[in-house]
């Protein structure tokens, strides 16, 4: 009983774990890296021709987004997921194809000018579209054999539709252990979804960590403080941008908005204009009005027996073709954006920060998780201007973090669902968290009586005698530009402050009055800093 941890070590992306059991190698999830997480989203760690079964725990691309270049690769085995993370991972699947074809083209017309050598796309839409043949679909809590001596249950996670923790259970050799993946952990009381559901058996679990280190803002009302912002931001003619993954937490969106105009909350513009500027969002809201038995909340059970629309209201408009995305700007008219990715770092979100960073009646809302090296976290850590296609923006609009709306559990609710085990697991293995993260959060688990791991990248570890096989490595992480810019900037101001203090040591002979203006320049110029 072998395991083995192929991403989201130390880090929050990238999501790849493998059980060697029965003679068999499954890999449990698949996930592209993303902002300073990537390594090299190109190559994987393992041959993919010897990997017999995937599971799969949600949708999301840091968990899925690999599967294609796994299959590229000479994948023939079975993978398994819930049935609405499957019809989920279809648009998503094909639509992160897109981008690596675009992206691709993209690089190719640049190098071509500069004398480099072409490259090729992660995987193509025909990579993404051949996933498709292997995947096969369960419900929360049926019981799939999957080999011999291995059992599989899904559970619902409550973090996205569809999404699970997996349990496995596995006899080899006369021993029988359980293995809970815990998957991404939800948030509790999101609209549409249902609250994430405890286990209460493992030998061993696979721990997520996102917000190990913090709670989220405890909020009254969701809709009444988003009524709130919208409210402002309209009163004073200006754009209110939502920069939103595409799937799942537009749709939650949405069904906030229904219920902001329903009850009438917005009072300068009550029938606001709402647009969705993002054809993934299209597709996947689909899904979410579609049979839905078994995966929803008691509130939109009750909204669906009733016949009521939980995503659609006047003055809704969704955008199709990049020049309706274009039109939108031009559109002098105080509405709402919602647009992909929810970080910021791709995709038509980035061409309406650009027309609306630099207005200040305006309002950037974020509702979501922003990755270290991300253009969402940078706004959001306050920076005073950004770089958007070759054109330097200033940051003037209000920067909004909307925190209470998360689709992952807080510190707390972590605790509370590694704690609803009992015994405890003979081992916590704690995984996707920023690198500072995971540390903390395993020994405070420690402090509570767990015994923890927290691995690096490639390293495995022996379940039947529970010790560590291979130590792993932390790999030196892909910089963006930005980053880099950043570093160099921080390094300039560091030099300046040494020689500023050079300056001040050289005063020290200098007549009182001398050092009395000087002084007074330099406690000026701080308190304009603060």
């Amino acid at each position: 009983m072998k395991l083995s941890f192929y991403g989201a070590d130390r880090c929050v992306t990238g999501s790849c774990h493998c059980l060697e059991v029965c003679g068999k190698k499954i890999l449990i999830d698949c996930g592209l890296q993303q902002g300073r997480d990537e390594i090299d989203n190109r190559s994987l760690p393992f041959a993919p021709n010897q990997i017999d079964y995937v599971l799969v725990t949600h949708a999301h691309i840091d968990h899925t987004g690999r599967i294609p270049l796994l299959v590229k690769n000479g994948f023939h085995g079975e993978i398994l997921t819930t049935r609405l993370t499957a019809e989920l991972m279809q648009i998503m699947l094909l639509d992160s194809a897109h981008i690596q074809e675009s992206e691709a083209e993209y690089d190719n017309r640049k190098g071509e000018r500069a004398g480099k050598e072409p490259v090729e796309p992660i995987y193509t839409v025909e990579d993404a579209q051949n996933v498709f043949r292997f995947v096969s679909t369960c419900e929360y809590g049926e019981t799939v054999a999957l080999c011999d001596g291995v059992r599989v249950t899904f559970t619902d996670a409550g973090h996205l539709l569809g999404s699970a923790s997996i349990t496995l259970e596995v006899s080899e050799n006369g021993l029988t252990k359980t293995i809970v993946f815990s998957g991404d952990i939800g948030n509790v009381d999101q609209p549409i979804i249902r609250d994430p559901q405890y286990l209460k058996k493992a030998d061993y679990v696979v721990m997520e960590s996102t917000y190990g280190d913090r709670n989220h803002t405890e909020v009254w009302s969701y809709t009444d403080e988003l009524a709130e912002i919208i409210d402002e931001t309209l009163s004073k003619g200006g754009n209110i941008v939502i920069p939103s993954f595409a799937v799942g937490r537009t749709q939650e969106l949405l069904y906030f908005i229904r219920e902001i105009k329903d009850a009438g909350l917005v009072k300068s513009v009550p029938d606001f204009p709402v647009y969705i500027d993002s054809p993934l969002a299209k597709q996947a809201t689909t899904v979410f009005c579609g049979d839905l038995h078994g995966y929803l909340d008691e509130e939109a059970l009750e909204l669906v027996k009733d016949g009521t629309h939980m995503f659609s209201f006047p003055n809704l408009h969704l955008v199709e073709t990049s020049e309706e995305s274009k039109l939108l700007n031009m559109d002098t008219t105080p509405k709402v954006i919602i647009s992909a990715s929810g970080m910021c770092d791709a995709g038509r979100i980035r061409h309406h920060l650009k027309h609306n960073l630099w207005r200040d009646n305006s309002a950037v809302v974020f509702v979501g998780y922003q990755g270290a090296g991300t253009l969402g976290r940078r706004l959001l850590d306050g920076v005073e201007s950004v770089r958007l296609f070759g054109e330097e923006i200033a940051v003037r609009a209000k920067i909004v973090n909307f925190q209470g709306l998360s689709s992952h559990a807080d510190h707390d609710h972590l605790l509370s669902w590694i704690e609803s085990y009992d015994p405890r697991p003979a081992r916590v293995f704690v995984v996707h968290g920023d690198a500072d993260v995971i540390p903390a959060f395993s020994a405070e688990l420690e402090t509570r009586g767990f015994a923890t791991y927290a691995p690096l990248y490639t390293a495995s570890y022996d379940l039947a005698a529970d010790r560590e096989l291979e130590r792993g490595y932390q790999p030196e992480k892909k910089r963006t530009a930005a980053a880099t810019l950043a570093d160099d900037l921080y390094s300039k101001l560091l030099a300046a402050a040494e020689a500023l203090l050079e300056l001040v040591r050289s005063k020290k002979g200098a007549p009182n009055k001398e050092k009395k203006a000087f002084t007074k320049q330099i406690l000026d110029l701080i308190e304009a800093r603060r």
